[in-house]
């Protein structure tokens, strides 16, 4: 691939992101128009930086390679569950938090259970994404190391200054229409790699041919999406697509996109349109991944679609796609930074510093996170890997008093922190003792992810705790107008 040519071409594309994010700042008067885009954003951008924001590194790189290391099957947790995540959140959140009027999630929790089920899902909330910014991070460092040679140091560094600069000029306004630039290089990059990866597997015959091929020549038990062999292997399949579908409900990053849409309608139709182009764009680097091998030329160890890309793209069309995995990660990294420096600025400092302008708290904010996951990212791998495994937690502790919260009238402040507490410290035994599953050792061949069981003990709690307040006075969530 040329380099020089590639290295200019990655230049404008930076430049061209703050341009946009300085055009961003002119739409910035008040700390709504910074967190929620002024609640004006229209179905385009709307379904545009909720699917930019998700195709990230996880869903180009990670999960490519887990279903060629594994088979079909692995793609149950990305693309598969994340996208019928976005599905779940359009047609059963979307509409009653987006008429809340409310500018984080952790709101909800204040609203409906009290100031202090407010602070403590903020807590909950923040430092679950310093581990997903920093793997983002190291994994753009990762190709600035591939194709220049960039010290991983360094480049971590420097991404992180490029994704918190245009992220801290223009807050929503500038994620949202640098995420939709983004999104046209994404989506030329992804058909660019499938149709060539494709066309090669069909010998000339075409795409089709290819498709075809690639499933003739796969061993039937990696072809397969949902195994039957036993019920355990099913079980822990519709565990891990449970997850994926639940898992990031309570993520402010995707609510704050809810929040920003300029009606309900828009939030909901969002989501719904996200989620199922997450779903079908998604399945072409995982079938890529898949006929990786078959390909042949590349290591186990390697990136699959960045060598399939040095394999079979032109340098004019490789460095395309390079352009395009800069721009999954890097729409990945400004929303995941804003969305928990949204947090921390409305829901913790505007407690501790009432006096001080709602923004300069957001543009602090969205710094400290930054600089969170930038020393996380500098810790290494197990530090990061460990914190991107604390995403786990708002499944865990948000999940069912959200749901259960906005859905229904049921259980009051004692619920929400019965529930929180409980599935909290069931995750976290199960994290300090090292078991993937439920019981672990205990309960021996019984396979149930610890997350999951986690969330289910919640629910319990939750229904227990409010069992008990029957007659108390609930925080009413609903906006006192229509």
């Amino acid at each position: 691939m040329n380099s020089p040519v590639l290295a200019v071409l990655l230049g404008l594309y930076v430049v061209a992101m703050f341009a946009i994010a300085l055009v961003a700042k002119s739409r910035i008067h008040s700390a709504e128009d910074y967190l929620v885009a002024g609640r004006r954003l229209p179905l385009s951008l709307a379904w545009a930086t909720l699917f930019a924001t998700w195709f990230g590194a996880g869903t180009l790189l990670t999960a490519t390679d887990e279903v060629r290391a594994e088979g079909l099957r692995a793609a149950a947790l990305e693309p598969i569950g994340a996208g019928l995540c976005l599905v779940v959140a359009g047609l059963f959140f979307a509409r009653r938090l987006w008429e809340l009027k409310i500018l984080t999630l952790p709101d909800f929790y204040g609203r409906r259970f009290g100031v202090r089920a407010e602070i403590v899902a903020s807590l909950i909330m923040v430092p679950g994404y310093f581990g997903w910014i920093a793997a983002q991070f190291v994994a753009l460092a990762g190709l600035l190391d591939l194709y220049w040679g960039i010290p991983p140091g360094a480049g971590i560094l420097l991404v992180a200054t490029v994704g918190t600069g245009y992220t801290l000029i223009g807050g929503m306004w500038s994620v949202t229409l640098t995420d939709a630039a983004q999104l046209v290089f994404l989506l030329l990059g992804l058909v660019v790699l499938g149709a060539s990866a494709f066309s090669e597997l069909g010998d000339g015959a075409g795409i089709v041919a290819g498709l075809e091929r690639l499933f003739e020549a796969t061993p039937p038990e990696r072809a397969v999406l949902i195994p039957t062999g036993s019920a355990a292997e099913l079980v822990g399949w519709l565990s891990l697509l449970a997850i994926g579908m639940l898992g990031n409900i309570p993520g402010q990053d995707l609510s704050q996109r809810i929040f920003a849409s300029k009606s309900a309608r828009v939030a909901v139709q969002a989501c719904l349109l996200a989620g199922v182009l997450y779903v079908l764009f998604g399945m072409v680097p995982v079938l890529s991944g898949l006929a990786a091998d078959l390909i042949g030329g590349a290591g186990q160890d390697q990136a699959s679609l960045a060598v399939l890309a040095s394999l079979l793209l032109s340098p004019w069309m490789g460095a395309l796609f390079v352009l395009a995995l800069t721009s999954a990660v890097l729409s990945t990294i400004d929303s995941a930074i804003l969305a928990p420096g949204s947090v921390l600025a409305n829901n913790i400092f505007r407690r501790l510093w009432p006096e001080t302008s709602p923004l300069a708290l957001s543009r602090a904010a969205v710094a400290l996170v930054a600089g969170a996951s930038l020393l996380v990212a500098y810790l290494g791998e197990n530090a990061y890997s460990l914190l991107e495994t604390a995403y786990a937690i708002g499944l865990v502790g948000l999940f069912v008093p959200l749901t259960l919260g906005l859905l229904s009238r049921r259980g009051h402040a004692r619920a929400a922190f019965a529930s929180m507490a409980t599935g909290t410290a069931v995750w976290l035994l199960h994290l300090v003792l090292g078991w993937e599953s439920f019981g672990g050792p205990l309960l021996g061949e019984v396979y149930l992810p610890q997350e999951l069981a986690a969330a289910l003990i919640a629910w319990i709690a939750y229904e227990l705790a409010a069992w008990s307040e029957r007659g108390s006075r609930p925080y009413d969530a609903r906006p006192s107008t229509a």
